[in-house]
């Protein structure tokens, strides 16, 4: 059995954003924004959300083609058995670059999924720390922003 939402759409369906599209021009202008600013327009976060989108699917590509190029280093290591330890070293110091480098691509994919996530939501633009608002300018700058500036100051100074 399949549940359904007040919307109708079932559950799977509103958490892939499916069925109804991408948020209305009310829902859009209901996000939080700072004093000064001016509400969202369905065009401002459509912008945004595709940028978003562009990304998650560059670092999709980019973590499988990592993945694949460190499968083959694996076999390939094992070749190398018999290699002057220092040809060892650099292999291994190469191996864990490329591990920190895909891990850090992988956390920037998750952050990305998550902001288009809260848009899904409605809870984009609202502070995980304090809950006030993150702020417009903000978010159009670093879409994935979860702590407005003065909450990112704070943590970042511990």
């Amino acid at each position: 059995m399949v549940s359904t939402t007040a919307s109708g759409r079932s559950g799977e369906e509103a958490r892939r954003g499916e069925g109804e599209g991408k948020m209305s021009v009310s829902n859009a202008a209901e996000l939080p924004v700072r004093p000064g600013e001016d509400p969202w327009t369905e065009a401002e976060l459509a912008e945004v959300r595709e940028g978003l989108e562009t990304e998650v699917a560059r670092l999709r590509e980019g973590v499988a083609a990592a993945e694949s190029e460190l499968a083959e280093r694996l076999s390939d290591s094992v070749e190398g058995a018999g290699d002057d330890p220092t040809d060892t070293g650099a292999k291994a110091y190469q191996r864990e670059h490329d591990l920190a480098l895909n891990y850090n691509t992988r956390e920037l994919l998750a952050q990305s999924e998550r902001a288009i996530q809260r848009m899904d939501a409605g809870t984009y633009g609202v502070c995980e720390s304090c809950g006030k608002a993150i702020g417009k300018a903000r978010l159009q700058a670093y879409p994935r922003a979860t702590l407005c500036v003065q909450c990112k100051q704070r943590e970042e100074r511990r």
